[in-house]
């Protein structure tokens, strides 16, 4: 008798998350939204999902739902089977507040919670350290102080980051000693004021490059040190990029980093940034890192593990570089152009900071500063300012600069364990494998997706796109031969520099004419 065949609802994991109560932080953001997408699309029978929402620019909570519920992400869900998004409840809160600012109320409707998903934080490698403190510091310990009374809490995974040391070359799957005593930080954040901490931050968080790093790795350490009543895992995604098929290829919604990138260069604004070009680019499809973080959950809340287990989440085994990056700029904008570019995109990177320096002064700095003066005084209005998007432009670069430069290797056993785990069928619906990108494919999607889904910018659009590219592309080539005759013209005011120039084209000239005489005199 041949036995039937597993189907993919047996699978473990969607067996697993079935009839269970979830309570995510950071929902709003880019990976919560794909987390909330693969628990729904995956996982038909799971309970309900608690998201901590707090008001938002003068958009209440409530009303933030809604938004959410409405997000692109969920085009496929609402499609074939809208109900899935009942299940989404709002938790009136704030991860900066104490206790989370959730009320009584909203605390006991938490009381089912088996699995909370902690991924609200500040990305600001520049935020002032109080603040980065406050929120990825302290809202773990208020986090976990809720943890701390929820009766069926079988699991806690807190997302980190790879980079939390990245002043090693080669990070481990484990919490490293801290880089400061944590008593003593909120004391000192406590207690000094806020102009003399600014001063003596950089020295403070030292080896540590920045306060988002510094933080990121005391709230491992906050995590680590506490008593645990729960298993607790710690997940670390490297840079975080564009899906590789869920929910769609090549779905993005921030322009943190690489997404960024694409698009300023995209819209003609940015012409340089910094990179080293065989540098590995450790890039991760956003569903891939939500894949492998829902198993990490269910291990974790099978395992009970007395102590804190650690997954680095990396694309070691199937690097790409920073040149390949900027190859697919220069190759899929030309044929996938953004609409209404402001000039042609001819963006490419460079190595020596001090170059990068210069260049970002000369080719964005200067230009754009002039065409927003002249765009004010012909009275013309723009969304946005040339001057803001140049500013927002330098700061990007520092950031992207931080990665670019400088390459890690990512021990990543316990994930690879975590993938040979599963079973075929959970293979089937989870893609945990990095392998399984084609890098050339992945950056056009990345790019179709950063306009489709980012920019928002219709297909239907696409020849108009190319047709004003290539305006602009006489455009740069006709500014660029202007340029030159304009050098050109102004070495030539050199008596010196003349004399050479002239001479050597009556060289030229005179070896032309000796050349053809010669072949005529032949025939």
């Amino acid at each position: 008798m041949v036995g039937r065949p597993r189907s993919p609802c047996e699978a473990l994991l969607p067996r697993f998350y079935a009839g269970r109560d979830i309570f995510i932080t950071g929902a709003t953001g880019f990976m919560g939204k794909v987390l909330i997408e693969r628990l729904l699309s995956t996982c038909p029978d799971v309970g309900k999902l608690h998201l901590l929402l707090r008001q938002k620019k003068g958009v209440a909570p409530e009303k933030r739902l809604q938004q959410l519920k409405s997000s692109q992400v969920f085009d496929l869900i609402r499609q074939n089977n809208p109900r899935q998004l009942d299940k989404l409840c709002m938790i009136p809160g704030d991860v900066s507040q104490p206790g989370l600012a959730i009320d009584a109320e909203h605390l006991k409707n938490l009381q089912d919670v088996s699995i909370v998903f902690h991924s609200a934080a500040t990305l600001k490698f520049d935020e002032a350290l109080p603040n980065a403190v406050d929120q990825n510091v302290l809202s773990v310990t208020r986090l976990m102080d809720i943890c701390d009374t929820l009766p069926n809490l079988q699991a806690l995974v807190h997302v980190s980051t790879a980079y939390s040391n990245s002043e090693l070359n080669c990070v481990e799957e484990k919490v490293y000693t801290p880089p400061a005593d944590l008593g003593r930080l909120l004391a000192l954040v406590e207690a000094v004021p806020k102009p003399l901490l600014a001063n003596i931050t950089p020295e403070y968080i030292k080896p540590k490059p920045n306060t988002y790093t510094f933080t990121k790795a005391m709230a491992e350490e906050a995590v680590r040190c506490r008593t645990q009543k729960y298993p607790v895992a710690i997940f670390r995604p490297t840079i975080v990029i564009s899906s590789l098929r869920h929910p769609f290829p090549g779905w993005i919604e921030n322009l943190n980093g690489p997404s960024g990138v694409i698009a300023a260069a995209g819209k003609g604004l940015l012409h340089v940034f910094v990179r080293r070009p065989d540098a590995r680019a450790d890039l991760l499809p956003v569903d891939i890192a939500i894949d492998t973080l829902l198993a990490v959950a269910w291990e974790t809340a099978v395992d009970r593990l007395p102590s804190v287990r650690v997954y680095n989440c990396s694309t070691n085994s199937n690097p790409t570089t920073w040149r390949q990056f900027e190859m697919a700029l220069k190759k899929h904008l030309l044929n996938y152009p953004l609409d209404a570019c402001l000039w042609y995109p001819c963006g490419s990177g460079v190595q020596n900071r001090y170059a990068h320096k210069a260049l970002e002064f000369l080719l964005q700095t200067i230009p754009l500063h002039i065409a927003e003066y002249i765009i004010r005084g012909l009275g013309i209005k723009m969304k946005l300012s040339l001057i803001t998007a140049e500013q927002k432009m330098r700061a990007m670069n520092e950031v992207l600069a931080f990665f670019a430069l400088r390459e890690w290797k990512f021990n990543t056993d316990n994930v690879d364990r975590l993938r040979a785990r599963l079973t075929p069928a959970d293979a089937a619906i989870y893609n945990l494998d990095p392998n399984t990108i084609n890098w050339d494919e992945q950056y056009f999607n990345f790019i179709r997706g950063t306009r489709k889904y980012l920019l928002k910018e219709k297909d239907e659009n696409l020849d108009e796109a190319r047709k004003h590219m290539n305006r602009m592309y006489f455009l740069h080539k006709g500014v660029i031969f202007f340029i030159l005759m304009l050098v050109f013209r102004l070495v030539l005011q050199n008596k010196s520099v003349r004399e050479v120039v002239y001479g050597t084209l009556r060289l030229l000239l005179s070896l032309s004419f000796a050349a053809y005489k010669n072949v005529t005199e032949s025939v």
